[in-house]
């Protein structure tokens, strides 16, 4: 598999691991969260661990104390495979979630970060701690977005495949005027001044927005109908720093909008940000749209027996695969007859319990996450394999649409 979608699949596996994580809930301080960064001497991280067993025994509810010295207990176990921390170091989290029915049951995660941990970290708490992940997982590229015109400015972010709008500005600068003589330069310059105080107001709404980020932002892009974009920036409105990132190209849009100026905005800069996952899923959407609009259908497949059948024909060139799927494939064996069968389900479907040919007992032999599954399926025949994300435009139309699931082909299957 491609570096790329290597790398994909696993930021895919480690967030949907921490959705896992992120449900559970213990009935006290029952859950135990633990960061080890990659410098940080293993043997150091046990003796603390066994300082912390120490004062658990001191706790007064004797569930509580059971779980709690239980969990640091085969923390320290899990350590003990390892000589010394992953190149990113690790989280690890154990505890008694509440199961229901008076009932608990032991739950064990441990994670390589996809990102170094920063610094050694316990925590004991009814909820895993789980923060130090999200950061991680957060948007790198990140760009400010600004569309003006004299009536209507919005300033937003594009950040990594989502494009959020931080403020939409109406004005009230007044567009014509019948006036003749001294009343017209009167109300010129009443107009110009009513512009200029406008300006000052889409100037501070950006400052507000962008300098707190100032470090990460890779740009600033600027757009807008006619020239008022341009006056915008270089007469001097946005603060020094913000006008450093603004990229040299304004980009001319029909809309100033929160939802349709940024969008097309984005659009209309394409090619500054081709580079960006986002362009990728637009492109690949796109051609997908395009194919299947053909007369003969084109070189694509939807659906996922189609989609199956494509791959294991090796005429599956991109596996196309939403990120929002929350399906499992599943593989039973009836008890009676011998029958094997194999179901895809949604993750919160009832499985299925019954034989169709002869009504015995299915018994579960194999199970995994969709994803997974159909991105081995891909690897095996050669496929490259593609996570769409539902934060863009594209994205949310591709999962609606088709599933989250179709195949770009090589050639054409029957």
């Amino acid at each position: 598999m491609p570096a790329q979608d290597s790398i994909a699949l696993n930021r895919y596996k480690f967030r949907r691991a921490l959705e896992e994580i992120e449900k559970a809930k213990g009935r006290g301080t029952e859950l135990v969260s633990v960061y080890v960064p990659p410098g940080k001497p293993i043997f150091d991280v046990t003796n603390y661990l066994r300082g912390e067993w120490a004062q658990s025994s001191n706790i007064k509810s004797t569930s509580t104390r059971k779980h709690v010295t239980g969990a640091i207990e085969s923390i320290i176990q899990r350590l003990k495979s390892y000589r010394q921390p992953p190149p990113n170091g690790l989280a690890v989290f154990v505890g008694h979630r509440d199961a229901g029915a008076d009932q608990t049951e032991q739950i064990a995660y441990v994670l390589e970060p996809p990102e170094p941990v920063p610094s050694f970290l316990y925590r004991c708490d009814s909820q895993f701690f789980t923060e130090p992940l999200h950061e991680m997982l957060a948007e790198k590229d990140l760009y400010g977005l600004i569309v003006v015109d004299r009536s209507e400015a919005t300033v937003g972010f594009l950040r990594g495949k989502r494009i959020e709008a931080v403020k939409n500005h109406q004005s009230q600068v007044p567009r014509k005027h019948r006036m003749g003589g001294q009343s017209a330069r009167r109300f010129e310059r009443l107009i110009e001044l009513a512009a200029h105080e406008f300006f000052q107001r889409v100037a501070t709404t950006s400052e507000e927005a962008f300098l707190p980020h100032i470090g990460r932002i890779r740009g600033i892009l600027v757009g807008g109908p006619g020239y008022t974009k341009e006056q915008f920036v270089k007469e001097g409105y946005l603060h020094h720093e913000l006008a450093k990132k603004v990229l040299p190209t304004y980009f001319d849009t029909g809309y100033t909008d929160e939802i349709q100026g940024l969008r097309e905005l984005v659009a209309k800069a394409k090619d500054e940000l081709r580079d960006l996952d986002l362009m990728r899923e637009k492109d690949l959407v796109t051609r997908l749209m395009e194919e299947i609009r053909k007369s003969d259908a084109g070189l694509a497949a939807y659906g996922e027996d189609v989609v199956r059948h494509a791959l294991e024909a090796g005429a599956a060139d991109t596996l196309l695969i939403s990120e929002g799927l929350r399906k499992h494939r599943a593989r039973y064996k009836c008890t009676s007859c011998g029958r094997e069968i194999a179901r895809t389900l949604s993750d919160d479907a009832e499985a299925p319990t019954n034989c169709p040919e002869c009504d015995g007992t299915l018994e579960r032999t194999a199970h995994a996450d969709l994803i997974e599954e159909l991105s081995a399926k891909a690897q095996e025949y050669g496929s490259r394999v593609e996570l769409i994300s539902r934060e863009s435009e594209e994205g949310d139309l591709f999962m609606k649409a088709f599933g989250g699931l179709a195949a770009l082909l090589r050639y054409k299957v029957t």
